[in-house]
């Protein structure tokens, strides 16, 4: 089931986990979990239920969605959303004690940082229904969904037709025998005129801090020159401080007019629909026509400290990164672009990877960022028909020559950043010659002449071993392959680069690399 919001069920939920699941809270004291996790085991403990099957993606789809239902149910039962404080790490424990070989928080991204006592602190189901003012923050859209299945009918959330409805879980074993985890269809469910009536009344709506123009004025002292962390052809952004001292990152559209509306509407869309962690997340925006600044359009998003990978790989302060550092970030920048393609409802597809739009934050942890080009793939299509745009050396070529985007289209992107990554050389640059040099076409003759190694950056500090660095080789050269049909999906990428799983054998190219670069929008 979706909302009329577009944002993904799955991560709905990331706040919520990480407010009562974080380490470190057993300090304070701790106490039996309050939460009912024994509404689980009808599904876990069916015979042929088995979540070893399922790639990283689905496993934390099925985890986040049981919590939802186990957290709809405490709020039933209690009329509050969280647990108490000392209760957080017992609730931790007991949850991963239902999945002893899946590491729920390493492997589905949580962090504890991002949310410390959730929504504006909103606790109880009374303080939810007066306080109209969630309705700007982005995080407190989250609370109707809890809300609606704990208030839905009679039965609560566990019962069956309510599970399935809002949560895509099957509590009853009528599989006929065959494999599933749980998921049932999204048929069915209590009536729809009732769970609209609820979700109505609890504003299930996606909202942002909507910013005046004077607050974004008073964050980046009038738009200083000094506080320009960034500059692109869309205009510049700005380090800034919210009124809570927080510091963030401002982008301003430059040419702004009514016409662009629609186009800046779409990337806050985007933007604010997801959240994972390896996604930038949105604080807020503005929109606003004033007499002497004209049309303004801004997005608040979180401060990225350790700026861009193309600022640590080309920029003028070049310092080569350490490989336990490349190896994280390439990573993060698979995670982040297989939660777009699978996790995102519907799916979405980026359309502008590339280094400057891998942002790393202190811990240099990648953020995929910059959504202003991304494009929804509708359910059911497998590939778009539409205008070519991106960034040079990273297009795909079935999509630079013929206009055909897919989700593949993502994946060559990926590609060519890990090489950079992996090689220190930039995506597209002039030989002496004064003709294109392509680092995909470059690395893919250096695997073919068995030279794999040869690919990694020279001087590269704390090099990993030859056969991970030849691994990851590989899998860059499969991502950018000329030929769609022949490139992994990013879940495969994940599984790839995380697990022991060999690279598949690369397959010779029929076509040419080069496409028409001065056809594609910049």
């Amino acid at each position: 089931m979706t909302t009329s919001t577009g944002m993904s069920f799955q991560y709905l939920l990331f706040f919520l986990v990480v407010t009562f699941l974080p380490f470190g809270l057993a300090r304070n004291g701790s106490s039996s979990s309050p939460l009912s996790f024994s509404i689980l085991l009808p599904i876990l403990s069916r015979p042929n239920m088995s979540l070893l099957k399922l790639n990283t993606t689905l496993k934390c789809h099925f985890v986040l969605q049981s919590l939802r239902l186990v957290l709809s149910d405490y709020l039933r039962r209690t009329g509050s959303f969280f647990p108490p404080l000392n209760a957080s790490e017992s609730c931790w424990q007991s949850y991963q004690s239902l999945f002893p070989d899946f590491d729920i928080r390493s492997s589905c991204g949580f962090q504890a940082a991002w949310i410390s006592q959730g929504c504006m602190n909103l606790t109880t189901k009374a303080f939810y229904l007066r306080d109209s003012s969630i309705s700007n923050v982005s995080d407190c859209t989250a609370y109707p969904l809890i809300y609606a299945a704990a208030v839905a009918n009679y039965f609560g959330p566990t019962d069956e037709a309510t599970a399935s409805c809002l949560f895509s879980i099957n509590l009853s074993d009528n599989s006929n025998g065959e494999e599933n985890i749980g998921f049932r269809g999204r048929k069915g469910g209590i009536g729809l005129g009732i769970l609209r009536a609820v979700l109505n009344r609890v504003q299930l709506v996606k909202v942002l801090v909507k910013f005046t123009f004077d607050e974004i004025k008073e964050a980046t002292r009038n738009f200083s020159i000094n506080n320009i962390i960034g500059r692109g052809g869309y205009g510049n952004v700005y380090k800034g401080y919210l009124c809570d001292g927080s510091e963030v990152a401002l982008k301003r559209f430059k040419n702004c007019s009514a016409a662009g509306d629609s186009n800046f509407k779409h990337e806050v869309e985007v933007i604010g629909g997801v959240r994972h962690v390896n996604l930038v997340a949105l604080r807020g925006y503005c929109a606003a026509v004033t007499p002497l600044e004209g049309h303004q359009r801004i997005i608040v998003c979180d401060l990225m400290k350790n700026g861009s990978l193309y600022d640590h790989l080309f920029g003028p302060t070049k310092v080569r990164l350490s490989w336990p550092i490349r190896q994280r970030i390439a990573l993060g920048i698979a995670r982040g672009l297989a939660y777009l393609h699978y996790g995102a409802q519907p799916t979405i597809i980026h359309r502008d990877i590339n280094a400057s739009n891998i942002l790393l934050d202190d811990m240099f942890e990648a953020k995929v960022a910059d959504f202003g080009l991304a494009k929804f793939t509708p359910e059911g299509m497998t590939h778009l028909s539409t205008r070519v745009a991106g960034t040079t050396g990273y297009v795909a070529p079935e999509y630079a020559l013929y206009g055909q985007l897919t989700d593949r289209s993502d994946v060559y992107s990926f590609g060519v950043v890990l090489l950079e990554l992996l090689s220190g050389k930039k995506a597209l640059t002039m030989n002496d010659e004064n003709q294109p040099s392509v680092v995909a076409d470059w690395a893919r003759s250096l695997v073919k002449n068995e030279k794999a190694l040869d690919v990694i950056e020279d001087g590269m500090p704390e090099l990993g071993p030859p056969e991970v660095l030849e691994k990851y080789v590989f899998i860059a050269v499969l991502c950018s392959h000329p030929e769609f049909q022949c490139r992994p999906s990013m879940d495969q990428v994940v599984n790839m680069l995380e697990t022991d799983v060999s690279v598949p054998s690369i397959p010779e190219r029929s076509i040419p690399l080069v496409a028409h670069v001065d056809e594609i929008e910049r």
